[in-house]
């Protein structure tokens, strides 16, 4: 075994050498400031000969105005009360009008009677470190940029998935409210409402699973298949049947997606309108009478579109009348957690906020779960939309 190998024969050095030729800049003034010397290493930086500087310039000659200004304001001040100050991030003028971006740090030496007898300075090039954080500083403007546009590219491609504006109906009030958990992603969640034939109305309100474009791609085709299948069927569970066809005709092995949609007619009739839903997998939508009370309208059983081989869709009919509220919403709004655990608001808790509502108008029930969703914030993990249609109160 043999032993470390030797270092080889290093020159012997002076101070005064390690001074002059350290890797860093060194400065001494007296009190006032006047250079009283500066090592080979700061004067080359600066392009200075030694006797342009040494008691010919003061500290703050060698400084630009916004340094100047901070020395006079900041750091001499410091320096008296502290008798040291580390880096201090300053831009010294070279001899040929540059900038030099440089580090400070100052101590003062006193006298025996504590009296102020000299600064004394490192200097350490900043230039790598600036250049550093201006590519930085770029670095982030662009990520910022880019996230922007593309914010801006989700909330247009979002905006262009829901209708643009809910229609006139008569003898009903309709509200809907969306809210995007991520400005960043577009969801899958949609909803809609458009004329039949037969003065009849067709809603619909669903949930594509996943996010980003192969879930824009599905909501589009699914709230487009919708509404071209209900014109000629307007039956909600084969306007279902259709749109299950529909999206397994679109699947692939790589991205298979499916979705839960509750679709119905609402036909006038009466004071009111009748109202058939056909549910695939959704949740149950909730229904606000009249005489105070609030309950689900009840379509289990329903499944998933898009997925099972020979999936079976449940439907129900009720009718509104004067001060009845039909809600549907997307589950953002159950699954969202009602504190820092993994709970969950659920359904029950759902229909006993919406007991505390009834008897409301659709904008009324809307503006409450707006309002809700917004009390939620960061607890609110999934997109949600809702929709309320409502027949408004006799008096």
């Amino acid at each position: 075994m043999t032993g470390p190998a030797s270092w080889p024969a290093v020159p012997e050095e002076t101070v005064e050498e390690l001074y002059e030729h350290a890797p860093c800049g060194y400065l001494s003034t007296s009190p006032d400031g006047l250079v009283t010397r500066i090592n080979t290493t700061l004067l080359q930086w600066l392009g200075y000969d030694r006797e342009q500087v040494v008691g010919a310039l003061r500290f703050a000659d060698l400084l630009t105005v916004g340094g100047r200004i901070y020395c006079e304001t900041h750091l001499y001040p410091l320096l008296r009360m502290q008798g040291a100050v580390g880096g201090i991030a300053l831009e010294l003028r070279t001899a040929a009008g540059g900038r030099l971006p440089v580090l400070v740090t100052c101590t003062l030496g006193v006298d025996a009677d504590g009296q102020p007898r000299q600064v004394r300075a490192a200097v350490f090039d900043a230039r790598d470190r600036r250049a550093y954080e201006q590519e930085l500083l770029r670095a982030r403007q662009e990520a910022d940029r880019e996230r922007d546009e593309v914010r801006r590219l989700a909330t247009a491609l979002q905006r262009s998935l829901l209708p643009p504006v809910l229609p006139a109906v008569a003898g009903l009030e309709i509200a809907a409210h969306y809210h995007a958990a991520s400005p960043d992603e577009v969801s899958g969640d949609f909803y809609d409402l458009f004329p039949l034939p037969g003065e009849r109305w067709g809603i619909v309100l669903g949930d594509v699973c996943g996010k980003g474009a192969g879930a824009a791609a599905l909501t589009s085709l699914a709230r487009y298949t919708v509404r071209a299948t209900a014109v000629h069927d307007s039956d909600p569970a084969a306007v279902l049947r259709t749109l299950d066809t529909v999206i397994k005709q679109e699947h692939d092995d790589v991205d298979a997606r499916f979705c839960t949609v509750v679709a119905g007619r609402l036909t006038p009739g009466g004071s009111g309108y009748r109202v058939e839903l056909a549910s695939g997998g959704h949740p149950p939508a909730l229904l606000l009478r009249a005489n105070g009370t609030a309950d689900y309208l009840d379509t289990p059983g329903g499944q998933l579109v898009g997925m099972l081989p020979d999936p079976q869709f449940v439907a129900a009919t009720v009718d509104l009348g004067p001060g009845d509220t039909l809600l549907l919403y997307t589950d953002g709004l159950t699954e969202m957690r009602i504190d820092s655990t993994r709970d969950r608001y659920e359904e029950a808790a759902l229909r006993e906020f919406a007991g505390t509502l009834a008897p409301a108008a659709a904008s009324v029930v809307v503006e409450a779960v707006r309002a809700l969703l917004v009390e939620a914030g960061d607890r609110l993990d999934d997109d949600t939309a809702v929709l309320a249609v409502g027949v408004p109160s006799a008096g």
